[in-house]
């Protein structure tokens, strides 16, 4: 019988289960657009993606005043949840990956750059809110790369690092796990490449979602191995 390396999987949302990269960069420049900010390039506004909203704007507008910055961020939300037509789905195979991964008894938990608002309503949107057991969002800790997320899971499930796994797209994702001296593993297929996620040390760098049960596969094997040479050497 073979023995989960893992027990609690944190995913990000942004990028790694969901396809919405095109329509947060779309609700950015609208909202750029409506403040009179100057309207930044999609690849730089791509590059913030996975951090909490106030952080993302102080990132791409360094000299912003407080009011301008709540403005953005008002305007933002209001293109993201409700004007902007550009389309989100979730990537392919993620809801089978999530269904499989409940089955094989692991606990998931998401931990994302996402409003507490936004979150939920996602999760609404999608059917998904019964498939996690715990959510963060970066309006109610601190945003990535700070590992605090990570670590109030851990809290709540009373999970080692060590029994701990992040899934992201982003370098805030996995550096957010190194600072929790969490395992973590990359996906391309979001915003970050895998040369850029190789830089914080996954255990893998994924092209497709369905990749994760063969590293998690893996390493259920490897653990098993391990506590039959511990009994071996009893």
């Amino acid at each position: 019988m073979s023995t989960n390396r893992f027990r609690l999987l944190a995913f990000d949302w942004d990028g790694t289960l969901m396809d919405s990269t095109a329509r947060i960069v779309s609700a950015f420049r609208g909202a750029m657009r409506d403040t009179g900010l100057p309207v930044l390039a999609e690849d730089t506004i791509r590059d913030i993606i996975g951090l909490g909203l106030p952080e993302a704007i102080a990132s791409l507008y360094p000299d912003i005043d407080l009011s301008d910055a709540q403005a953005l961020a008002s305007r933002y939300s209001q293109h993201y949840l409700h004007d902007d037509p550009t389309p989100v789905r979730l990537f392919a195979g993620a809801l089978e990956l999530l269904e499989q991964l409940r089955e094989e008894g692991y606990w998931l938990s998401i931990a994302t750059g996402k409003s507490r608002r936004g979150l939920d309503q996602v999760l609404a949107d999608t059917g998904l809110a019964g498939h996690f057991l715990a959510t963060r969002c970066a309006d109610e800790t601190a945003s990535k790369p700070h590992p605090d997320m990570l670590i109030s899971l851990m809290d709540e499930f009373g999970c080692t690092p060590e029994e701990t796994l992040m899934i992201g797209d982003s370098e805030f994702d996995l550096l957010m796990a190194r600072n929790a001296r969490v395992p973590s593993v990359g996906v391309a297929h979001g915003v970050h490449g895998c040369e850029r996620l190789a830089r914080h040390a996954p255990l893998a760098c994924l092209r497709q979602l369905n990749e994760l049960t063969a590293v998690l596969d893996r390493a259920s094997a490897n653990a098993t191995h391990n506590l039959a040479l511990q009994g071996t050497s009893a």
